[in-house]
């Protein structure tokens, strides 16, 4: 597999990074239930990252990667469960915030 391209990716490409990587890695058979619960493990991590990098207690066996790896782990399922189902990250965004604008913030 090539490297990723040293630029800001779009949420297309990293989708479609995603799906290549997931073939050539040999997860692309994993059902969108499986995928779902690796993206909460992960979740989960990003939390203990957040916890390390803000010096909060951490549980000194529990091994803690750096919230960029963690926050990318996210990334990579997202677009995994979106790719399962047909979903376009970017227009699905764009929706979601068109909604979200004529909500009130507080």
């Amino acid at each position: 597999m090539e490297p990723l391209p040293e630029r800001t990716l779009t949420l297309e490409e990293i989708q479609d990074y995603v799906a290549k990587m997931e073939v050539e890695r040999g997860f692309s058979d994993s059902t969108l239930i499986e995928q779902a619960l690796k993206l909460a493990e992960e979740t989960g991590e990003v939390c203990k990252a957040v916890r390390k990098h803000s010096s909060l207690g951490v549980d000194p066996n529990s091994a803690v990667g750096g919230l960029g790896e963690e926050l990318a782990d996210v990334l990579i399922y997202i677009a995994a469960l979106a790719n399962r189902t047909g979903i376009d990250l970017s227009r699905a965004l764009r929706e979601k915030e068109s909604v979200n604008a004529k909500r009130t913030w507080q």
